[in-house]
């Protein structure tokens, strides 16, 4: 990863632990459309950069808006699982489809541009439609929680993200994840001092919460990793352009949409959280191995199909778990529930892809033969099967809930509002 991606990817981790609080500080209408709006107009900034230094200053801002955008969003609407989890899942298929077309035929300036008119949209949009939700009293701001999250989170992303670029054993890398994971520590011994800590570690006493953050961290891992190395296997491997490559991923989006559509309205009430989601971790697992598979003469189409089914696995691992999750989160936990919900699914993204990168390179994506340098399909075969790993491991989570603990999102699924977020 460059210089621009992990400003964004540091900015966003700094500023997930304040959404919640700032949410039921301020109003989460407000703070979502202010999140939208500081994304936007830092999207537009990101076009108008005339050296690196802005640009990277301008992806912060960005970061910043994002960071805020994700927590609020999903505390608004927490039990329209259905709907959140396209979002979710659709924007990592699509953005290589987009950009792919607008670097082609266009400018890098416009991957940014783009995000103006879907930002002015999605502003006018809610200021109408949004209802105002509540005020809560979250108490004073937490600020030492805040500086350890936010520097813990923000020093764990970095190196998380240099590691394969950089090298594990470099002295940046190892000095930010160590320097993240004792920040972590003493954040950790803070808050669960702190009458009401910006992150509210001690909901992870909550079996059921606990488990489905278990399902995420691990899950988030797998799929993210598998979406970032499917792109290099179709790039450097087979020789697709960032277009062609975009596309042939973009199945899984598809698979998303119809999996999440499945899984809110037939198999969630039927099946239950417990056998619903580890049903959709073994789908994915499998899936993903067989996409291990893949190699220089295998059909595209049979990829692009793997994809789909990827996809529709995931449907059913990312909306029982989300419904799940916040069935015993009540309404004025919400937000700071969602903001350690995010906190996990990012963190478990930026390992994921940090994971299968470090896979690759250390088996060698390339080999010599003859004097010429062909793609080794040995290294993304091991990355795949890494991640088909980690989401059978996330079993650990799925086994661990129980259905009647969410007894309640079940029966108002047969009902139909959970679909709609009423």
């Amino acid at each position: 990863m460059g210089t621009i991606s992990i400003a964004f990817l540091v900015s966003l981790a700094v500023f997930i632990p304040a959404s919640g609080w700032l949410g039921d500080r301020f109003g989460a209408k407000r703070i979502l459309l202010g999140a939208i709006a500081v994304f936007t107009s830092a999207s537009a900034l990101c076009g108008t950069a005339t050296s690196l230094s802005e640009l990277v200053t301008y992806r912060v801002l960005q970061g910043v808006g994002g960071g805020m955008l994700a927590p609020v969003g999903l505390a608004m609407l927490v039990r329209a699982s259905a709907i959140l989890t396209v979002p979710t899942t659709l924007a990592p298929a699509l953005g290589p489809v987009v950009g792919g077309i607008l670097v082609t035929d266009l400018s890098w300036r416009w991957v940014f541009y783009v995000n103006v008119p879907i930002g002015v949209a999605a502003i006018a949009f809610g200021a109408v439609f949004l209802q105002h939700q509540p005020q809560l009293k979250p108490g004073r701001f937490d600020l030492p929680g805040f500086a350890l999250s936010g520097s813990g989170l923000g020093c764990l992303m970095y190196g998380v993200s240099e590691g394969p670029d950089l090298g594990w054993g470099s002295p940046a890398v190892v000095t930010t994840i160590v320097a993240g994971a004792v920040l972590i520590g003493a954040m950790v011994a803070v808050e669960l001092r702190t009458r009401e800590p910006i992150i509210a570690l001690r909901l992870l006493g909550n079996r059921l919460f606990r488990s489905g953050n278990v399902v995420m961290a691990l899950v988030s891992v797998s799929f993210f990793g598998t979406l970032f190395a499917i792109s290099l296997y179709y790039q450097d491997g087979r020789g697709l352009s960032a277009l062609g490559s975009g596309l042939s991923t973009f199945p899984e989006a598809v698979g998303v949409m119809a999996g999440a559509q499945l899984a809110s309205r037939i198999l969630y009430p039927r099946l239950g959280p417990r056998r619903h989601i580890t049903i959709g971790l073994v789908t994915v697992s499998v899936v993903t191995a067989l996409i291990s598979t893949l190699g220089a003469s295998a059909s595209l189409w049979w990829a692009r199909l793997l994809m789909f089914a990827l996809g529709l696995g995931m449907g059913q691992v990312f909306v029982p778990t989300q419904a799940a999750s916040f069935a015993t989160i009540s309404a004025e936990a919400t937000g700071r529930a969602s903001t350690l919900f995010n906190a996990v699914r990012q963190l478990g993204g930026a390992v994921g892809v940090a994971l299968l990168t470090t896979a690759i390179v250390l088996v060698g994506p390339t080999h010599l033969v003859g004097g010429h340098v062909v793609a080794q399909f040995l290294a993304y075969r091991v990355a795949f099967l890494v991640a088909a790993a980690f989401s059978l491991c996330a079993t650990v989570g799925s086994l661990a809930i129980r259905d009647s603990e969410a007894a309640q999102t079940m029966v108002r699924r047969r009902a139909g509002p959970v679909a709609t977020g009423k």
